[in-house]
C-alpha cells in the first residue's frame, strides 16, 4: 500500500472542472474523459457488442488462453458462469465502455464471462427505467437456460445499487435469485440520510452533497425516495438474498450507504462481507494498475465470485 499512490489518485480526482452548472451532456462527456484514462486489461479480454433482453450490452470474455490472473488458487482458462454487470454514473451518465476497466479486470481475474448492460439513463428515462432494463437482462439469461447458481450480479456506484434493487425486483417477480452480489461503493440510499454525507464532506474528492442532490433529482423525477427500490439500505427487506460482498472506500460521502446496507443484510440473515479500505475514494477499484489497494480489492472480489459460482447447485 502506498500513501503516494493514494495522494496521486486524490489529486487526479480533485482537478478543477468547468465552472458553473453543467448540462447533462457536459457531465456525460466529462465522465467519459475521466474513465478513458483508466487501465483496461485489453490483452486479457475480448469484447463484443450484443444485446441482452431489450437493451444493448457489451459481452466481455477472457481472451483465448490468457488464463486467470491475480487470484491465488485460480486455475488457468475460462470458468463456467456469468457476471451480469451494471455500470456506475448516478443513473445519469456512464456506459459499459466507461466501466470496462472494472468489468475487464473482474473477467481477467475470474475467468468468467460478463455482460455489461447499457440500461436507460435519466433524465430521459428516470426511475424505474434502469431497474426495468437490468431485470429484463436477467430474465433473458434465465430464459436462455442459464442456471441462476452460475450467475452473479455486480456493479459500481449506481450500478452497485442496481445489483441490489435488481435482486429485489427479481425476488418480487418470483424469479430465482443469482448466486451472489458484488457491490462496489453502491448508491443505495436516495434519502441521503447517512452521517457520512456530512462527516466526509470535503474528504471525498469526487462528490458533494449538492452534486449528489442534482443527479439524484434527475433520476427520481419527483418520485418519493422513501421506498425500497430507491433506498434499500434503509427500507428494503433483504430476506433470502444471496451472499453479498460490499466494497467501499473510507473517504466517501456514500460510506454509510454501504455500512447500513451490510447491517441490514446481516439482520436479515444474509451472508455479507463489508470490505472497507482506508483513505481511498469512491469506486477506487477503477484505479487498478495505479493504486495497490485497487488491485488487492479486485483480487478479493474475484475470489468471492469464483467461490460463489455454482456453490448452490
Amino acid at each position: 500500500m502506498s500513501s503516494e499512490q493514494r495522494a496521486r489518485v486524490d489529486a487526479i480526482l480533485r482537478q478543477p472542472g468547468p465552472e458553473g452548472p453543467q448540462s447533462v451532456e457536459q457531465i456525460r462527456a466529462g465522465f467519459r474523459a475521466l474513465m478513458a484514462g483508466m487501465i483496461v486489461p485489453h490483452d486479457r479480454i475480448r469484447t463484443t457488442p450484443t444485446t441482452l433482453g431489450d437493451r444493448p450490452a457489451l459481452r466481455v470474455e477472457p481472451a483465448g488462453d490468457a488464463g486467470v490472473v491475480g487470484v491465488v488458487g485460480a486455475g488457468a482458462g475460462g470458468a463456467s458462469g456469468t457476471i451480469l454487470y451494471f455500470h456506475g454514473g448516478g443513473w445519469v451518465f456512464g456506459s459499459p465502455e466507461t466501466a470496462l476497466g472494472l468489468t475487464g479486470n473482474l473477467v481477467a481475474r475470474t475467468g468468467l464471462g460478463a455482460y455489461s448492460v447499457d440500461y436507460r439513463l435519466a433524465p430521459e428515462h428516470p426511475f424505474p427505467a434502469a431497474i426495468e432494463d437490468t431485470l429484463s437482462a436477467y430474465r433473458a439469461l434465465l430464459d436462455r437456460g442459464e442456471d441462476p447458481s452460475t450467475i452473479v450480479f455486480a456493479g459500481d456506484s449506481a450500478g452497485g445499487g442496481l445489483a441490489v434493487t435488481t435482486c429485489l425486483a427479481a425476488r418480487d417477480a418470483g424469479l430465482p435469485l443469482p448466486a451472489a452480489l458484488l457491490a462496489l461503493s453502491p448508491g443505495v440510499d436516495a434519502t441521503r440520510s447517512g452521517e457520512s454525507m456530512d462527516t466526509k464532506e470535503g474528504v471525498d474528492p469526487i462528490f458533494t452533497r449538492a452534486a449528489l442532490a442534482h443527479t439524484g433529482a434527475l433520476y427520481l423525477a419527483g418520485a418519493d425516495p422513501h421506498q425500497p427500490l430507491l433506498s434499500p439500505a434503509v427500507l428494503a427487506d433483504l430476506t433470502g438474498f444471496p451472499p453479498m460482498l460490499i466494497q467501499v472506500g473510507a473517504n466517501e460521502l456514500l460510506l454509510d450507504d454501504s455500512t447500513r446496507l451490510a447491517a441490514r443484510a446481516r439482520a436479515a440473515g444474509v451472508d455479507v462481507v463489508l470490505d472497507v479500505t482506508a483513505d481511498v475514494p469512491h469506486v477506487f477499484q477503477a484505479f487498478a494498475g495505479v493504486l495497490d489497494e485497487a488491485d488487492e480489492a479486485l483480487d478479493r472480489a474475484a475470489l468471492f465470485l469464483r467461490q460463489r459460482i455454482g456453490a448452490g447447485r
